[in-house]
């Protein structure tokens, strides 16, 4: 089962969707590369805890997950309103503390906003605020790249 959890993190952590207004699939000035990485607290020399950030070899229900986009603008001109787009795995839940600026998705990419500003309908058609468990999606849009400009995109997720 852990390792179905692995495939699932590296197929989502390449499997992101981007954006952009002024370019086209064919220039593809902005390079993205995607990574997952588990956070593993161990106790240091005075036997205080230590977060370490770990590659995923296993994982297992409640692990602290670090999802990341690298970016880097390949292009000689300045790449204006770019647009990335992560869906998160259904393995995972957004975790809880995450950014309250973070643009997010509750619905599949449909609608945008911040969680605080969305809702979801429950069973039986009652409508309620939505939560970190309800994301389906993440975003950012970067006002301006700068030619050869590199920058990283981070959320940290729970294993469900």
């Amino acid at each position: 089962m852990h390792n179905k959890f692995i495939s699932v993190f590296a197929a989502a952590a390449f499997a992101i969707g981007a954006f952009s207004a002024p370019a086209t699939a064919q220039d593809k000035p902005v390079t993205l590369a995607g990574d997952v990485m588990k956070e593993q607290i161990t106790l240091d020399d005075n036997g205080g805890d230590r977060i370490e950030m770990v590659a995923p070899d296993v994982v297992i229900p409640g692990d602290r997950l670090l999802f990341a986009t690298s970016y880097t603008n390949t292009s000689g001109e300045a790449i204006e309103d770019f647009v990335v787009t992560n869906p998160l795995p259904a393995a995972v839940r957004l975790s809880e503390g995450s950014d309250a600026d973070l643009v997010v998705s509750v619905d599949g990419g449909e609608t945008w906003g911040k969680l605080n500003d969305l809702r979801v309908e429950s069973e039986g058609g009652v409508s309620r605020d939505a939560a970190e468990i309800d994301v389906t999606h993440v975003r950012w849009t970067l006002a301006s790249i700068a030619p050869g400009e590199s920058g990283r995109l981070e959320y940290y997720a729970i294993v469900r």
